[in-house]
């Protein structure tokens, strides 16, 4: 634990974590206390990619935690960096919320649902069965297949819910593309966190719920990793994959050392 209190960069994913839907976690605002006292550098990496950095500060703030907007980064923000990279000025037809739209439209790629370089899939309740038909219809005619992120699943308040992978499956299995997907553990988001932290991969810790992601992130990318077990993952869930955490934690709440 001292080894994790000693890094410098501090990534962090959001849901399952911070909160579960519209509830602030146990230990959160003594953590982030924590983090601002001692001088952290610290980033919120969240694969959800349907709120904009602003919504997800005004969210916390809600909550009764006040983090200033730069602690955020997000996957619609990771997916649009990415595909404007690759091809500047181009345009996209998108299944996702608002938080990828504008993303999207900050680097310059336009929104066609007719004859789309791309077609993006993120989360959000915009996903019905009539934008999957255009979706096939738009990728079996050449578009290229995107996800905002590969989670399969996510935790709410109610429970598990569908994510990006689920949601994005139906396009995939109809065309016979397989979707590229931008967020965690995409090394391209993790590098892209730690130059915004200003920090080495060694002086800093991956904080995340999910092995299938955070964690793998974290171990490719270089990073200490903590798993916390207040997300969708429970201590027996930790065998059934072939590597491991450094940590596992009850919460963020177990991280700032007790009075």
């Amino acid at each position: 634990m001292e080894t994790l209190r000693g890094k410098k960069g501090f990534i962090c994913d959001m849901d399952g974590v911070i909160y579960h839907g519209n509830r602030l976690l146990p230990g959160v605002k003594e953590f982030v206390a924590w983090l601002y006292r001692e001088n952290k550098n610290f980033l919120f990496l969240t694969n959800s990619s349907e709120h904009s950095p602003k919504e997800l500060q005004r969210k916390l703030e809600r909550m009764g935690l006040e983090v200033d907007e730069s602690h955020f980064y997000t996957s619609a923000l990771a997916t649009a960096r990415f595909i404007s990279s690759q091809a500047p000025g181009c345009s996209a037809y998108v299944i996702g919320g608002a938080g990828l739209i504008m993303a999207l439209h900050d680097e310059g790629i336009t929104m066609n649902d007719i004859d789309p370089d791309y077609v993006i899939i993120g989360e959000g309740n915009t996903y019905n069965y009539e934008n999957i038909l255009r979706a096939v219809h738009l990728v079996l005619k050449g578009a290229k297949l995107i996800g905002t992120n590969s989670d399969l699943t996510g935790p709410s308040e109610d429970g598990i819910i569908p994510a990006c992978r689920a949601m994005i499956s139906p396009i995939e299995m109809a065309t016979g593309q397989n979707a590229y997907f931008v967020g965690k553990p995409n090394p391209l988001m993790m590098r892209t966190g730690l130059r915004i932290l200003g920090v080495h991969s060694a002086e800093a810790v991956m904080i995340g719920d999910r092995m299938d992601t955070d964690m793998v992130a974290g171990i490719e990318t270089g990073l200490d990793t903590a798993l916390v077990l207040s997300g969708v993952t429970a201590r027996e869930d930790i065998r059934k994959f072939p590597y491991r955490p450094r940590l596992v934690l009850d919460g963020v709440g177990d991280i700032p050392p007790k009075e």
